[in-house]
């Protein structure tokens, strides 16, 4: 199985994340794939932005659910750039997306999308919130899911396959190898995240994980050699 390095909302290290110019940077040092997150809007777009709150990475203020896009569109992202939707970065990479929903109604208009644009093979949806992943599973047919922790129980392996994740995309700082182990005796992959120092690195590599998430486009190159 090959090692994964996947930009973290493009290359957030970098540029302003989860906007265009982030996500062609990330394509052009050669990501494996280009993780993002979706929230809908007021009028039910599916926009790009981490937050659920616009206010820590534009130069606006309030929540996405209140804003329709136009209005959203208004904002500045960085460095002029303007907050994506998600149909918007289809077209502007051609890389492999990891989208990770944050709620069920984020799930319903990702999945039309996904199967009106025939996205099963390029798109694996990934959430924090094992309904989101269940939904998306239920509604496209042979999609490729993870479940994402930050901190998790014993049960986290079993919660995934409860939900039909193939994959595992956990904290670097918290991942130990007994989890490791458990996830890959039962089939899951692991992702590490967020993988920026050699450190990191070498703990990817301890831990025989099958990618890593990262902010900085030198960790693929570094990590080709390291992990």
């Amino acid at each position: 199985m090959s090692f994964l390095t996947i930009g973290h909302r493009g290359v957030m290290g970098v540029e302003p994340e989860n906007t265009l110019r982030s996500f062609v940077r990330a394509e052009r040092a050669g990501m494996d794939a280009i993780e993002l997150d979706l929230h809908l809007s007021k009028d039910g777009s599916l926009v790009v932005m981490h937050d659920a709150d616009v206010g820590r990475t534009t130069d606006g203020t309030g929540p996405i659910t209140e804003k329709t896009l136009a209005e959203l569109r208004e904002l500045d992202a960085g460095q002029g750039e303007r907050i994506p939707v998600f149909e918007e970065v289809l077209e502007a990479v051609s890389a492999p997306l990891q989208a990770e929903i944050k709620d069920v109604a984020a799930a319903r208009v990702l999945a039309d999308v996904m199967i009106k644009r025939d996205l099963v093979d390029r798109v694996e949806v990934t959430s924090f919130r094992d309904e989101a992943v269940a939904e998306i599973a239920a509604l496209v047919p042979g999609v490729r899911t993870g479940l994402i922790a930050s901190r998790w129980g014993s049960d986290i392996v079993e919660r995934a396959q409860a939900v039909g994740a193939a994959t595992l995309a956990l904290n670097i700082r918290r991942l130990t190898l007994e989890t490791v182990e458990h996830a890959h005796g039962e089939g899951l992959k692991v992702i590490g995240w967020v993988v920026n120092t050699q450190d990191h690195l070498r703990l990817v590599r301890a831990l025989e994980l099958d990618g890593a998430t990262t902010d900085f486009p030198e960790i693929r190159r570094t990590g080709r050699f390291t992990a």
